[in-house]
């Protein structure tokens, strides 16, 4: 092979653009595709992969930077992460870090509002799993039922603008029987 096409071979395959033609979850590999050309299966390049690390594998069809070292093909190293027609933007301001999921599920911290929020698809939840406990300072505001299961123990003044039931027992409607109106208080419950 002549040298300077073989040069300008590997000068060609230092930096590519190509396409996600298939993903191997298990091996955390890919094939790209650049022109006519279909890499072997290559790394892709993840946030971390040590001690901490980040799984969010590459999707089918997702625009890539190919990175051969040496120009060397077989060697490459994927970068993911380059918005196209087909995978456009999910954000357009400043002070937005959002991700966005293909169940429709967005994550996203708006630094300028200072404002965390999680919006999930319908049938969607949330879980969170905190042995030693979970500390919430601040108000909270709840639209819907809650269901409890364990103790309560409350510290301050409960405001109710709606009638408590417990164990079917309104709080509001709930009589004694055999107390005189009065001043007098009743006893100490039993």
């Amino acid at each position: 092979m002549n040298s300077i096409a073989a040069l300008a071979r590997l000068i060609e395959n230092l930096v590519r653009l190509g396409t996600i033609a298939e993903v191997d979850e298990p091996k955390a590999r890919v094939r790209v595709k650049s022109g006519e050309l279909l890499t072997t299966w290559l790394p892709w390049l993840a946030l971390r992969a040590g001690a901490d690390r980040e799984w969010n594998p590459p999707t089918q069809g997702e625009q890539v930077v190919l990175l051969s070292p040496s120009g060397l093909l077989a060697q490459g190293i994927v970068l993911t992460g380059l918005f196209s027609e087909a995978n456009p933007a999910n954000g357009d301001r400043e002070g937005l870090h959002r991700t966005t999921y293909r169940d429709g599920a967005v994550l996203e911290y708006d630094s300028i509002a200072h404002l965390l929020r999680v919006q999930l698809p319908a049938g969607g939840r949330i879980e969170i799993i905190a042995p030693a406990g979970l500390d919430i300072t601040g108000d909270i505001r709840h639209t819907g039922d809650y269901t409890q299961t364990g103790d309560q123990s409350i510290t301050g003044t409960v405001e109710v603008s709606e009638d408590v039931t417990a164990s079917g027992i309104s709080l509001v409607q709930h009589r004694h029987g055999g107390v005189q109106p009065g001043g007098s208080s009743t006893e100490q419950p039993q």
